[in-house]
């Protein structure tokens, strides 16, 4: 049975940071594109970062803000954020890509998904 589960999210003020982890069971994560996403109240969800191979992807608004690393041993795929905006405030979840692709890095493209994670940005 397929599982991934997210954690790390909290309540941070702008321009902090916090670290995101995805820890699959079931599946290995090395073996698939896994990205990250996140979903505001009364927003569409929105692809923010995958990892693979070779090189990650980063969507525009996270890029040179975000990290994403992958632990094999751990089976674990982190999400590092850094200089934290009111604005991304958001549901964070991790998942699997069912293309062998990270992109396109939109809902459809990926299977398994977790619970998610709270993230919230304020002062």
């Amino acid at each position: 049975q397929v599982q991934l589960v997210e954690s790390g999210g909290g309540l941070v003020q702008p321009g902090g940071s916090l670290s995101l982890s995805c820890e699959a069971s079931g599946l290995t994560l090395a073996d698939y594109p896994i990205g990250w996403f996140r979903q505001a109240p009364g927003k569409e969800r929105e692809g923010l970062s995958c990892i693979y191979s070779i090189r990650p992807y980063y969507a525009n608004s996270v890029k040179g803000r975000f990290t994403i690393s992958r632990d094999n041993v751990k089976n674990t795929v982190h999400l590092q954020m850094n200089s934290l905006k009111p604005e991304d405030t958001a549901v964070y979840y991790c998942a699997r890509s069912r293309t062998g692709s990270c992109l396109p890095l939109i809902d459809y493209n990926y299977d398994y998904w977790g619970q998610g994670t709270q993230v919230t940005v304020s002062s």
